[in-house]
């Protein structure tokens, strides 16, 4: 009924109003290609469409996510199929590469060759190569830098670096090899200062610090100053370098991905919510480290969780390492132990904390100790004659 008596008194305004909503918007030029049209399906280049169908591959896939490819007047479908076929890749694995990164049909083959080549220099395999593309083809088809990423390459082998190493960093941590090799060199530079001046001996140097780059070869995108501001923040927090060391190896780098800002807003909300004393704190962060990479709202949510699980501030405190499972685990965890008749709020968080497989091997000891008879009727009875 309002729509009908808006139509009788305001025809005009309410005519200028659906006209309005109906006018075509600007929308970036990539987002026009997200949706398929008639209008687009014609200018599409034939070409292309005809050999990605050659190669089994689903066309609406792509128009769905990257349809501008199929814009493009230039493309290598076959030359990049063949690159692939050739280093072992099936029809089937070909098609499900240009599925999920439809911009490899754009790439010069020339690009692509090299790059095969430099991801050859570190898997043992043809195999391993093409298991690596299809877990990871936008990786693998980010063809830029490639001297800076042959450089780069070498560069960690020499270090010591094993290749089963370098290949999860080409997949997971590809920006790290675009950078030239003067910046990584010189950051691996300030990481060796920074340890020697934190007491760290030379003896352990490089496996500390092949280590860390293992664990987090983002460090590597940090800049001189943001480590230097870090470390003299946590100095001034009353760390020793002695402990500055400790939290860096917990915390696998990441301590030097955050600012002072975050990380001191960090102690003071665990200093509340502990009621604790500067020392008292000082030991808590050194058995959960995580104290200070946690923002505040993290802390709180996981803080709030146990506490409505029956679990004390006490116990807590006793066990911080806790802190590091989200409620959803921590909930799962405890739904398990009550199923044993464990009540966790009346125990020890021992058994509620540790990785999966540390909690589900605990777990299973207690299972084992529940269903244990008081005594083996199997076992002889010492019986005094």
């Amino acid at each position: 009924m309002l729509w009908k008596v808006l139509m009788r008194s305001q025809p005009c305004k309410l005519c200028s109003f659906i006209k309005m909503l109906s006018a075509p918007t600007y929308r970036p030029y990539l987002s026009c290609f997200t949706y398929t049209t008639d209008h687009q399906s014609n200018k599409e280049n034939k070409r292309t469409v005809e050999k990605l169908y050659k190669f089994s591959v689903d066309i609406r896939k792509i128009r769905r996510l990257k349809g501008w490819v199929l814009l493009e007047d230039e493309t290598y479908v076959e030359e990049i199929a063949n690159i692939l076929q050739r280093v072992g890749a099936d029809e089937t694995t070909v098609a499900s590469i240009l599925e999920r990164c439809p911009e490899a049909i754009v790439c010069s083959p020339a690009a692509v060759n090299a790059q095969r080549e430099l991801w050859q220099s570190v898997c043992k395999s043809e195999e391993e190569l093409v298991k690596l593309i299809e877990q990871f083809p936008e990786s693998f088809f980010t063809v830029k830098h490639q001297e800076n990423q042959k450089l780069n390459i070498q560069f960690f082998q020499d270090l010591g670096l094993k290749n089963v190493i370098i290949s999860r960093f080409l997949t997971t941590a590809s920006s790290i090899f675009h950078n030239p090799i003067e910046r990584n060199k010189e950051m691996m530079k300030i990481l060796q200062e920074s340890y020697l001046n934190l007491g760290g001996s030379e003896a352990n140097m490089k496996v500390w610090l092949l280590k860390l780059l293992s664990q987090n070869p983002f460090i590597l995108l940090n800049s001189s100053a943001t480590i230097k501001e870090t470390l003299e923040f946590l100095q001034e927090q009353g760390f020793t370098n002695f402990e500055i060391l400790q939290l860096l190896s917990k915390l696998k780098g990441f301590l030097f991905q955050l600012c002072p800002k975050s990380i001191q807003n960090s102690i003071s909300f665990s200093k509340n919510a502990f009621k604790c004393t500067d020392h008292d704190l000082k030991q808590l962060v050194l058995k959960c480290p995580a104290l200070l990479y946690y923002s505040v709202p993290i802390l709180e949510e996981r803080i709030q969780g146990l506490l409505k699980e029956g679990i004390s501030i006490a116990q807590i405190k006793e066990i911080p390492m806790v802190l590091e499972l989200t409620p959803q685990i921590v909930q799962y965890r405890i739904r398990k132990l009550n199923s044993l008749g464990y009540r966790i709020k009346d125990g020890q968080l021992a058994n509620l904390n540790g990785t999966k497989k540390e909690f589900e091997a605990n777990f299973g000891k207690i299972q084992a100790k529940k269903g244990r008879p008081l005594f083996n009727p199997v076992a002889p009875l010492n019986v005094e004659e």
